[in-house]
């Protein structure tokens, strides 16, 4: 189960004055490409799971992964998350032709298979995607993560972090938020559902 803190800034000032004051403490920037995968039908996202490829650094590396029963209440998100790594040529072949996953020796793409049903048969479809820069801190012992999101209909921007204790972190982050005037408000919508949604939030 990933627990996260979810906290949707508002507009690019907001984004620009968060990764300013958090600058000094900067680990890396990730450049990350997210595909989307499902049957022509949607059976993934009718059982509320999603199968993902994200590339990563020019896409000499790939991930692929299951994410199930997503929950995000008051700025806290819960998921369940299977994910490993993939050969990036093989995967990006998949993006071409996406049936070629079930040819893959992967665990993530067996369970897609024996839990949820989904066959080569049925068909699988990539639905597209988005581009996301994640700017990566190490800030008062936490890991926290400032995104900005490019979809075909706007860019969004968003702090994250995952943790055992999400009220105590959502409150360390409100006040830094707040402190600085900062605007932003609970995420109520996964990247994913935003772009499904086809507009920000």
């Amino acid at each position: 189960m990933e627990v996260e803190v979810k906290l949707r800034l508002k507009h690019a000032t907001a984004h620009h004055q968060v990764i300013t004051l958090l600058a000094p403490f900067h680990l890396k920037t990730l450049h990350q490409h997210n595909l989307f995968f499902d049957t022509p039908t949607s059976s993934l996202s009718s059982q509320r799971t999603v199968l993902r490829l994200r590339f990563l650094d020019k896409d000499t590396c790939c991930i692929v992964s299951l994410k199930s029963k997503p929950t995000l209440i008051n700025g806290v998100s819960r998921v369940e998350e299977d994910e490993e790594e993939l050969d990036p040529v093989l995967a990006k072949d998949c993006v071409q032709n996406p049936l070629k996953l079930f040819d893959l020796d992967s665990r993530v793409v067996k369970r897609v298979k024996e839990e949820f049903g989904v066959e080569s048969e049925m068909g699988l479809v990539c639905l597209g995607g988005f581009e996301n820069v994640r700017e990566v801190y190490e800030w008062k012992g936490l890991k926290l993560e400032v995104d900005e999101t490019k979809y075909e209909f706007g860019i969004s921007y968003e702090v994250e972090c995952e943790s055992d204790d999400p009220e105590g972190v959502k409150r360390l982050l409100e006040e830094f938020l707040n402190e600085n005037g900062i605007e932003y408000e609970y995420s109520e919508k996964s990247k994913f559902a935003v772009f499904r949604a086809g507009k920000l939030p």
